[in-house]
């Protein structure tokens, strides 16, 4: 017996994604629906081997499905989930507006998937940030075993974090460099993206930092210990999909950079390629298409006593939106509702 699952937002990069793992890793499902909004109304999107009309969003009765899978933005969540909630239905969602809510669980299942159990709140549970999900993979086991004190981290993340208009956007101005007839001019970002790099993400906050900045800070504590201080620099790049993090962290104990590599090696949703060799690391165009969190450059910080950097790469349309939200859904059967 399998579950009655919805998808909403199914026209969408981060949409299509998890109907893409939902097919690949075999989710139980007996019954799917995929929704979007009006505009989109009847747009084909593909699960599996079977091709699905969307249906629309705003009159669709949520009353007898197991779970909703969210990817429509915080103004349309804000509308719509707590309708699926109040339905019976329990909504996973991808967007920032219930990830701060102290009755709403932030989930990421390899580090506490024990939160699933809150979820009964709202009917709701969060999925993180796309940047901050990939990081706290890589750092609770290594919290588990020396305790983190401090993180610096400096992100380097694709356009698709920004949506498909994003992407076209690095195209087609990647495209008018080599033909300057064709001026495009910036409109999803500040500035040019292609051949650029651009320190903002999100808005600028009071003290200086923006939004996405904040969020890593935010959720970090909440998902894997409060005690612990992040300071964060968020950085937009000409890459399509995949994000790069470069990660500094200080213990309260010391941990040897052989021991932290054999400890990443044997935890869940992590792959370790570390070799101090030309190309003995990944980068974000190797790890698009791949489940796991990809560890490289792994090394001690003689700078302080209990210091380690290490890069950190992922796909960030799956363990950054769709797939964390699929392996909460896999975690919601197999802990709560147990159907499947």
């Amino acid at each position: 017996m399998g579950y009655k699952v919805v998808v909403a937002g199914a026209t969408g990069n981060v949409g299509r994604e998890m109907l893409n793992i939902l097919a690949e890793r075999q989710f139980p499902v007996d019954e799917i629906a995929v929704l979007a909004s009006r505009k989109s109304l009847g747009t084909e999107v593909t699960f599996g081997d079977t091709t699905l009309k969307t249906k629309d969003l705003a009159t669709f009765d949520f009353t007898g499905w197991d779970m909703a899978l969210f990817a429509i933005g915080s103004s349309a969540t804000k509308e719509f989930a707590p309708k699926a909630a109040a339905a019976g239905c329990v909504v996973i969602d991808n967007s920032s507006l219930y990830r701060y809510d102290p009755d709403v669980p932030l989930i990421v299942p390899e580090v506490n998937p024990q939160a699933v159990h809150g979820y009964g709140k709202k009917n709701i549970i969060a999925n993180p940030n796309c940047s901050t999900a990939q990081m706290v993979v890589a750092l609770k086991p290594l919290h588990d075993r020396a305790k983190i004190k401090r993180v610096v981290v400096s992100t380097y993340q694709s356009v698709s974090g920004s949506g498909k208009d994003a992407m076209d956007e690095l195209w087609e101005q990647t495209k008018a460099v080599y033909n300057p007839v064709n001026d495009v001019p910036p409109k999803v970002y500040t500035k040019e993206i292609a051949f650029n790099v651009i320190p903002h993400i999100d808005v600028f906050m009071e003290d200086g930092s923006t939004k996405e900045e904040w969020k890593m800070v935010a959720e970090t504590k909440k998902i894997v210990d409060p005690s612990i201080k992040v300071t964060a620099t968020c950085v937009r790049v000409p890459v399509f999909v995949g994000h790069s993090e470069s990660i500094n962290i200080e213990t309260e104990d010391f941990l040897d950079e052989d021991e932290a590599r054999d400890i990443l090696r044997e935890s869940p949703g992590i792959m370790v390629i570390d070799k101090r060799e030309d190309g003995g690391y990944v980068t974000p165009k190797e790890c698009v298409g791949d489940f796991a969190t990809f560890i490289s450059r792994l090394r001690q910080d003689s700078t302080i006593d209990n210091g380690l950097n290490f890069w950190c790469v992922s796909d960030n349309l799956r363990k950054g939106a769709a797939l964390n939200a699929v392996q909460i859904a896999e975690l919601l059967g197999r802990e709560v509702l147990k159907k499947g």
